[in-house]
């Protein structure tokens, strides 16, 4: 076992026992998405539908435009489909109402972009207990949180320093932390190696693996890195908005 999976599951506690037998998290049924009108219409997801269970990675492949972060926003509350229905942890995100949203994005789900979006004028340590205070978590057991998600992430004591003075690495492991903050039931990562280094961007893969199954947690990441697919326990390939066979 690495330092890193020895690190995660010492902290699976913080967020509860996983459980031992598989739960399904996420249920995707028959989802499309269309923008515009007529000739000029973009079927960016058609018919989509797929389930994934507590403690799995799921990577979705696919090309640049081929639908997968308007997926992955259908999927998290940040969009709404035409047609089809997304249940995330037993909540029905498509008849959710915007207050049902807002609490689905602040606790139930976890979301890791590309460009990292931390916040500038804040340490590390800010960043990740941003949810925390949202939730209004009391200040000694945020912080006690965030030092133990920190740790998690391997920047234990990197707590002080603002994002200009972190690697993009390290960046994106202050947001993975973040999106952890509020031991949520999903995680999703829209291709969240995209301006990283290939051996950084194998670690962040594997930190994301290492949390997901330690945490019985439920990932879905984008990428359309091949050399990552491997991290992944199934994968899922998109192309034109439709799921195909590999």
């Amino acid at each position: 076992m690495s330092r890193q999976d020895m690190v995660v599951t010492g902290a699976a506690g913080f967020g509860g026992v996983p459980s031992a037998h598989p739960a399904e998290v996420v249920r995707v049924s028959g989802v499309s998405r269309t923008f515009g009108r007529g000739e000029h219409a973009v079927h960016a997801v058609q018919d989509v539908s797929f389930t994934a269970n507590r403690g799995e990675l799921v990577a979705i492949r696919g090309r640049s435009g081929a639908g997968k972060t308007t997926l992955l926003n259908l999927i998290g509350g940040l969009d709404r489909p035409d047609s089809g229905q997304v249940v995330v942890a037993g909540h029905d995100v498509t008849s959710a109402g915007e207050a049902e949203l807002l609490r689905l994005r602040r606790g139930t789900v976890g979301f890791v972009f590309q460009t990292f979006g931390l916040v500038p004028i804040l340490s590390a340590a800010e960043n990740v207990g941003v949810p925390l205070r949202l939730a209004q978590v009391p200040a000694a057991e945020r912080e006690q949180r965030v030092a133990v998600l920190l740790e998690l992430v391997g920047l234990g004591g990197h707590a002080a320093q603002r994002p200009y003075e972190l690697s993009g690495g390290q960046q994106q492991r202050v947001a993975v932390a973040r999106a952890l903050a509020n031991e949520p039931d999903l995680l999703i990562a829209d291709e969240p190696t995209g301006q990283l280094d290939s051996e950084t961007a194998r670690s962040i893969m594997d930190l994301l693996r290492a949390v997901v199954h330690a945490r019985g947690m439920t990932a879905l990441v984008a990428t359309h890195d091949p050399a990552l697919i491997d991290l992944a326990d199934r994968v899922l390939v998109l192309r034109d908005g439709r799921l195909v066979d590999g």
